[in-house]
């Protein structure tokens, strides 16, 4: 059971890690792109992000969590305990830094219900946030968020592997 939980653990943080180095990747094109083509591309890849990503974001900090309580000993612990901790800063950057932007970009796209309430582009109110003329601010903030997020998941991922390859040793 404990090697079932060590490889979904593993194949989630990879999921993780590969949506938001996938993120950061873009990155250099998408800095060339104005501001048009910026939010067409934007709309195209965000949703299946947003599900993917989620999913195994959420799924990797449970799946952590339950390989560190059942982990070997206490190097491999503080290990996991990192590994986690990754995943767990992961998703504060989002919330900090991403989740605003995105709340702030998607006012004039429809959502469904769902996706309302998730990214809550209205205000208290029910009125929509109001749009800034300045975008190139926010995509840096978004991009750079993405940056930070993919460089979290990948030390997540080694600490990971380095904790599962100690106790195979």
């Amino acid at each position: 059971m404990y090697v079932f939980l060590e490889v979904l653990t593993v194949i989630l943080v990879a999921s993780a890690m590969a949506m938001a180095l996938a993120h950061a990747l873009e990155l250099p094109g998408k800095l060339r792109l104005g501001r048009e083509e910026y939010f067409v591309v934007q709309r195209i890849y965000y949703p299946g992000f947003t599900i993917g990503g989620g999913i195994a974001e959420i799924g990797g900090i449970i799946a952590a969590f339950a390989l560190m309580l059942t982990s070997g000993g206490p190097v491999q612990f503080r290990l996991i305990a990192g590994a986690l901790a990754a995943l767990l800063i992961m998703q504060l950057v989002f919330w900090v830094m991403t989740q605003p932007v995105n709340k702030h970009w998607l006012q004039e796209v429809e959502l469904s219900s769902p996706a309302k309430r998730f990214f809550a582009t209205e205000g208290n109110d029910g009125t929509p946030l109001p749009l800034a003329e300045e975008w190139t601010a926010p995509r840096n903030r978004w991009e750079l968020s993405h940056v930070l997020r993919a460089a979290l998941a990948m030390l997540s991922l080694v600490l990971l592997t380095m904790a599962i390859a100690i106790r195979s040793a």
